[in-house]
């Protein structure tokens, strides 16, 4: 196996898993947890900036993001990237995969991550014992989708400082929620390059946004990613409110 990942037999149990104490994720009952106990088959330890999954490639497993930030993308041709979306712990990656037999995008590592590691052929046991944990990936899913529909509209039809300002908002929220930001860390690791190949902008365009942003006060760019200083004013240029405040499902 590459140097960039390191599979480990299960570190952390499911019973103890760190995100069951956030408030911000759903409680499992017992019958739920014995499942996904099971179900899980170790972790996978990825070092920033390796690629967990290929796009086109058939994966004998699905993962659930335990710590770390990372990114889906897709690659054209000539080699321009697309990014699509970031994961934070709690989210899952593979799924796509699971369900039309190969990944239709990439996942890559921002940083060091670890992840749940779970077998691709034993999904659809999930479905036929517990309607709930369906249910969940089902609501993962959607929630995906919604963010998508999001990110197409900032593209589509947000100016380049309201698509910063979006970005970095959203990117913060989603931060916060997964307990990996707070009022003392309001670090988000993404490069100027990341940002660039979100907003579909170039990176000159985009070096240049965002120092409108810094001018301002809400940002502080720093050598691989930057300080988030005030993401009210962010939301405030964006036109745009973080809606996710129900307890979400994971696996």
């Amino acid at each position: 196996m590459a140097s960039d990942f390191r599979q480990s037999s299960t570190r952390v149990r499911c019973s103890e898993c760190p995100l069951r104490v956030k408030s911000h994720f759903r409680a499992f009952s017992g019958e739920e947890l014995d499942f996904v106990s099971n179900f899980k088959r170790g972790e996978l330890n990825t070092d920033a900036g390796a690629t967990v999954l290929v796009e086109g490639a058939n994966s004998a497993h699905l993962y659930t993001v335990l710590e770390g930030w990372g990114f889906r993308y897709k690659i054209l041709e000539d080699g321009r990237r697309q990014i699509l979306n970031y994961v934070v712990p709690g989210d899952m990656v593979g799924l796509q995969g699971a369900v039309m037999a190969e990944m239709q995008h990439s996942v890559e590592a921002l940083t060091p991550m670890v992840l749940c590691m779970f077998e691709r052929s034993r999904l659809f046991s999930l479905f036929e014992r517990h309607a709930g944990l369906a249910y969940d990936l089902t609501w993962l899913a959607a929630r995906e989708e919604s963010i998508l529909d999001e990110h197409l509209l900032s593209i589509g039809r947000r100016t380049a400082l309201e698509r910063a300002a979006y970005l970095l908002a959203f990117l913060h929220e989603r931060g916060r929620l997964a307990g990996l930001l707070d009022d003392d860390r309001r670090y988000v690791p993404v490069t100027q390059a990341h940002v660039a190949d979100t907003l579909g902008l170039s990176v000159v365009h985009t070096n240049k946004t965002l120092k409108r942003l810094s001018d301002r006060g809400m940002i502080r760019w720093l050598d691989r990613g930057c300080d988030i200083l005030d993401v009210r004013a962010l939301c405030e240029v964006a036109n745009w409110q973080p809606d996710e405040t129900r307890q979400r499902p994971f696996i």
